[in-house]
């Protein structure tokens, strides 16, 4: 899980309210009268679009706007209540309905933002805007009619609302003959909107609540809740029933109790008909409607006040005043609550959480107006709620899926019940038990586990105690609480688990102070402390198990639970932080671990036996961290290590099996001992060697590693020459996943101790690097990985161990590697060998210079020649298509500039050549960005063709980027060298060190060296089109050396046109071709070298070539009139699949333009 702890941006004031303002009056401003046209639309659409976005930055923090609510809805309410003015007294009047909508989205906005009751505030509310809004809520096909406008009726719908609160007579507004038909239209109109699917519903029943609540039209109640029943039984409309339950909802809480009581029966029997519905109860919002409707009946059946025993902390500590019951215990309680409480139960069981979450709250407020005794009994029961899926369930992780929601909702009942001080110390023991189990709540679910709900709300009710209870009650707990919220707090999965045990745990410590080392776990388990998992685990963790109190309690619940987590990484990071928590008392600890570790072993769980053997591999690393004397240490280890013979052979091999495999390698790498191996055959584990050779022949990389770790562990205490031996003959042959896995032993074996087999292990690298080698481009990767890693590791005895023209090969196939453009279907896979090469070249560089002092004849391990030839290696790579090559290169060749120079006899032959320029372009403190960036880095890369050393390896870097199809690496470096092109001399002279001439040359040989790759040849011919295109090649024909390079360009580009199979050489040759017919001096020669094109085989080639040189000769000027070829251009149908049409229309092509060409 991506635990992302960044902190939100806090406001302190509403900063763009000007801003705002302004955007507002634009919209306010334009005339509703004017229909706009599409393009003024989108421009109005537009700055809504900014409005809206301005308020929703500050949605976290609505209450800034407050001080300027009122000056900016009242102008917005004043210009609707203007139009629904002019619609009602002119009914027929034209109007834009979308800029009046857009007025009434902006009220809306508002509304969305701060909420519906505080706007309505703002709202007009006197009494003769009654028969505006009803009249413009009734005008026949009106603005509030359109299907689409739900914003104006939502906004006019509230309007209503806050008139209908006004205490006046809606008789004044009838006529003598027609009384109540105002209250009669009310009704009508809240009533058609009540099952619409919008916000319009709730604003609707919002009215028609308020309108039920009045003394003048209250007896209309009675009338709506028989229709109400009636329609429920008859229909299973969802939105209608919401639209209902929101209207009885609203009167039974905020109606008089006479009211709610008068409907009882009704009502309950509602309840009932939605239960019964299967439409309906599937709904979750009316489900929810249905359990709020239910406990708010319960609160009107009770009396407001029954003098509870509510507990009021007090200052000084201990001390609780607790209010008379005396009053209390007098109470009746009618016998429906007693079935509305049933409900509610059924409700806290709900699949859904805010059905569970409205339920708690009905409970918690029932409970408050019940006696003691009786409330004593809803607290019990809610606790029984427990016991349900518990009672067969062997542990609370045997507990079945469906448990998880009738747990949150008992943890939330009593949440609620606590927070209100009904909890007894009576009641304390049993709730806190319970607790305790359900702050471990997480169960396994396919993929995934639930249970984090029920998690976060058993830290809610602990908040909750802390809050309500005085200290003397919870002083029998204090220890287990203390215990089993820093646990969660620390060791949980979640994040926002952590940080509320870690609320929970401060609540208890800043009002009760009974937690042992309150403030000091405190400080060591903060909000900000959990936030992060592998904090909590490796630095928190440690540090409250420095005190005793907690430290049994947290390492037990590692073993217990931790190591047996679904989540491979808790099992992992727990297995670390046992290691932490064992240091502390390592030899009482850790042979405590070990013995609950064995039983982990034995487990027929994989993720039991996987951690078991993580937690083995950390203990013996807490030994070798620890103790000091080998002896001591040997035996300590053994132990550790015998316990691997729990694991039978058969788990290793068998399918998904990396886990333990990986996990069984590390242990072994890290308790492995000199006495162990000796023993051979009866050592404690007979068949440990086997174990390796598993994970050696292991499809997974990461169980390879774990493996080639083993075996560096066994050439660091013995000679294992014999067996590298063996699986040099074993593995090279097998799959390419084995080849893979032999180069990652082979570049870990300690050969300064070992060396004989270091020989044997250079020549497979190498052989499985030449050009003939038949393995795959990971196997590659893993040689080339090993080439650096095994220098690094003879380095101390490099000259005794390596000659020179060892090095020198393995430097070779380093550098060879940079050559390996590989692709298949994955992409440029060759980029992996690449950036290898680039950090393994770099590596070797380091490390040689670092030991020049005790190499004899430095020159020969690393001639300056080869040391520059990296160096160009590297810029070639760091001016290429891809971002991460370049990134990996740019960094690479800092590290090399940076080096300093090996402290040898005429050092200054391996400074890089042209240094000071090198520091120039590259190296800016002021400036932080990566190679990766092609607008920062090719206008500064281009300029290294100025120097010779570089100048092949980065022109064909640069070339190979002018091909890419990414623009965001194309485009600059296509810029960059236009531009460098462009300023550079024809010719070279004396004071100019490259010239436009060279670059083309250099361009042509690499292409003629290269011709059997379209993988060169191509880019090298975009590149030529960029410059003539550009125009950068313009005076290239005035120099005799300019011509003969040109013609040599339209040889290649011309030869054998028609057997060439590369569709895209075929057309980067056309666009040459025929760019080059603006140059005067060769153009006689390119004329007839058109018809290889325009009589091509491929009809693509022929209209893109006839469409591509119609479009030169529009935009360039050959000094004579091309009208003639224009015309056969167009006429001529190109993509035809008769080519000798074609070809007749190519050939009187050429003929006009030799004509043409005569005539001047």
């Amino acid at each position: 899980m991506a635990e992302n702890v960044g902190e939100e941006k806090v406001l302190a004031t509403f900063e763009t309210v000007g801003e705002l303002r302004k955007l507002q009056d634009t919209l306010l401003s334009l005339d509703w009268n004017e229909d706009s046209p599409d393009a003024q639309r989108n421009d109005e659409s537009i700055l809504f679009q900014k409005f809206s976005v301005m308020l929703d930055e500050y949605q976290e923090q609505s209450y800034l706007l407050d001080p300027y609510l009122e000056d900016l809805v009242a102008p917005v309410v004043e210009r609707l209540k203007d139009f629904a003015k002019a619609c009602i007294a002119n009914p027929s009047l034209k109007y834009s309905p979308w800029r009046v909508d857009t007025i009434a989205r902006v009220l809306y906005s508002y509304v969305k933002f701060r909420g519906y009751k505080t706007i309505i505030r703002y709202f007009p509310h006197e009494i003769a805007d009654l028969s505006i809004a009803l009249e413009f809520m009734q005008i026949p096909d009106g603005l509030a009619q359109h299907w689409y406008l739900w914003a104006m009726r939502y906004v006019t719908l509230l309007w209503l609302y806050i008139i209908c609160i006004i205490p006046f007579d809606f008789a004044q507004f009838d006529e003598l003959d027609r009384i109540g038909e105002t209250a009669s239209s009310l009704e009508t109109v809240a009533k058609r909107y009540l099952g619409a699917a919008g916000l319009e519903r709730e604003a609707a029943a919002l009215l028609l609540s308020r309108l039920y609540m009045r003394k003048d039209t209250g007896l209309g109640f009675h009338e709506f809740v028989v229709w109400s029943h009636s329609f429920l039984q008859e229909n299973s409309d969802v939105f209608k029933a919401i639209g209902l339950l929101q209207v009885l909802c609203e009167v039974v809480k905020s109606g008089s109790v006479e009211q709610a009581q008068a409907e009882l029966p009704q009502l309950l029997s509602i309840s009932s008909t939605v239960q019964g519905s299967s439409t309906l109860s599937n709904n979750t919002v009316v489900r929810k409607l249905k359990t709020k409707l239910v406990s708010r009946l319960g609160l009107r059946l009770l009396p407001t006040s029954t003098g509870n025993r509510r507990q009021v902390r007090a200052l000084i500590a201990d001390e609780v005043h607790v209010g008379s019951d005396a009053t209390g215990e007098d109470v009746e309680v009618p016998p429906e609550v007693e079935d509305i409480l049933e409900l509610l139960f059924e409700s806290l069981q709900d699949k859904d959480t805010i059905v569970r979450w409205s339920a708690a709250k009905g409970v918690a407020r029932i409970a408050e107006r019940l006696p003691k005794d009786f409330c004593s009994q809803v607290l019990e029961t809610v606790m029984g709620l427990f016991e349900i899926h518990s009672v067969a369930a062997a542990s609370l992780y045997d507990l079945p899926a469906v448990a998880e929601g009738t747990w949150h909702g008992a943890c939330l009942a009593c949440a609620e019940i606590a927070r209100r001080s009904l909890v007894e110390p009576g009641h304390l023991p049993q709730l806190i038990e319970w607790l305790s189990k359900a702050l471990y709540f997480d169960l396994r679910k396919g993929a995934h586990s639930i249970g984090s709900n029920v998690r976060d709300a058993a830290a809610y009710v602990l908040w909750a105690l802390a809050r309500t209870q005085n200290q003397s009650a919870l002083i029998p707990h204090a220890s287990n609480l203390a215990r089993r919220l820093a646990t969660v707090a620390l060791y949980d999965r979640e994040i926002h688990i952590r940080r509320a045990a870690s609320a929970a745990f401060q609540e208890h410590v800043g009002r009760n102070s009974l937690f042992p080392h309150g403030i000091d776990v405190l400080a060591k388990t903060d909000f900000y402390a959990v936030s992060i998992r592998k904090n909590a685990f490796l630095v928190a963790a440690p540090q409250v198990a420095e005190h005793p109190e907690y430290r049994d309690f947290l390492f037990d619940h590692l073993l217990n639970v931790v190591l047996r987590h679904w989540d491979i990484s808790m099992r992992e990071l727990g297995s670390q932080s046992l290691r932490l928590i064992c240091s502390h008392d390592l030899y009482v600890l850790a042979p405590r671990a070990i013995e609950k570790i064995v039983l982990l072993l034995e487990s027929l769980d994989l993720a039991d036996v996987h951690g078991g053997l993580l937690a083995l591999s950390e203990i013996a690393i807490a030994y070798k961290e620890t103790i000091k004397d080998p002896i001591v240490l040997e035996d300590h280890l053994r132990n550790v290590f015998k316990h691997l013979k729990h694991i039978p052979e058969s788990t290793l091999t068998t399918t998904r099996s990396e886990l333990i495999a990986s996990a069984a390698c590390r242990l072994i790498a890290n308790s492995i001992t000199v006495t162990e191996i000796k023993l051979g055959g009866r050592s404690s584990v007979p068949g440990w060697r086997n174990i390796v050779d598993i994970g050696l022949k292991h499809r997974m990389a990461s169980v390879q590693e774990t493996a080639a770790d083993a075996m560096a562990a066994m050439s660091n205490l013995t000679d294992c020459s014999a067996d590298v031996t063996r699986l040099i003959k074993e593995l090279r042959r097998g799959s390419p996943a084995m080849q893979q896995s032999l180069a990652l032993v082979l570049s870990v074996i300690n050969y300064n101790t070992h060396p004989k087999v270091l020989p044997q292990a250079i020549a497979y690298l190498l052989d499985s690097l030449r050009p003939t080698s038949k393995a795959n481009i990971e196997t590659r990767r893993s040689c080339l990985q090993a080439i650096p890693r095994i220098m690094t590791l003879v380095s101390p005895h490099l000259a005794s161990l390596m000659s020179s023209d060892t090095v020198h090969d393995l430097v070779a196939a380093l550098l060879a590697g940079l050559e390996d453009y590989t692709i298949d279907e994955r992409g440029d896979v060759g980029s992996w060998v690449r950036i290898v090469c680039i950090q393994g070249l770099t590596r070797i560089s380091e490390l040689l210079f670092r030991t020049a002092e005790s190499i004899p004849d430095f020159e020969r391990y690393l001639p300056p020649e080869t040391y520059i030839s990296i160096a160009a290696g590297l810029l070639k790579q760091g001016v290429e298509r891809l971002d991460n090559v370049r990134q990996t290169a740019g960094v690479c060749f800092m590290t090399l500039l940076n080096t300093p120079l090996p402290l040898v006899d005429r050092a200054d032959r391996w400074r890089l050549p042209a240094l000071p320029l090198l520091r120039e372009l590259f190296v800016s403190p002021s400036e932080q960005i990566g190679w990766n960036d092609g607008t920062w880095l090719f206008p500064r890369a281009i300029r290294l063709l100025e120097i010779p050393e570089y100048r092949k390896s980065v022109l064909s870097g640069i070339v190979i980027s002018i091909g890419s199809k990414t623009d965001s690496t194309q485009k600059p470096v296509s810029n960059s060298l236009v531009k460098f092109s462009q300023e550079l001399p024809l010719a070279g002279g004396p004071e100019s060190a490259y010239s436009l001439l060279d670059l083309v040359n250099d361009l042509i040989s690499h292409a003629k060296s290269h011709m059997t790759s379209n993988a060169v040849v191509v880019p090298v011919y975009q590149t030529f089109t960029l410059l003539l295109e550009a125009d950068a090649l313009r005076h290239v024909p005035e120099e005799p050396a300019g011509r003969r390079s040109l013609q040599t360009l339209l040889n290649m580009t011309s030869r054998n046109v028609d057997k060439l199979k590369s569709v895209q050489r075929i057309h980067e040759s056309m666009k040459i071709i025929v760019n080059l017919l603006t140059f005067e001096q060769i153009r006689v020669k390119i004329v007839p070298l058109l018809s290889s094109f325009l009589a091509h085989p491929f009809p693509k080639v022929r209209s893109d070539t006839a469409e591509y040189l119609y479009i030169l000769l529009q935009s360039a000027d050959l000094g004579f009139e091309t009208d003639a070829v224009e015309d056969i251009l167009l006429e001529t149908e190109w993509s035809t699949s008769d080519i000798d049409i074609a070809k007749e229309a190519a050939k009187e092509l050429i003929q006009h333009f030799m004509s043409s060409m005569t005539e001047i």
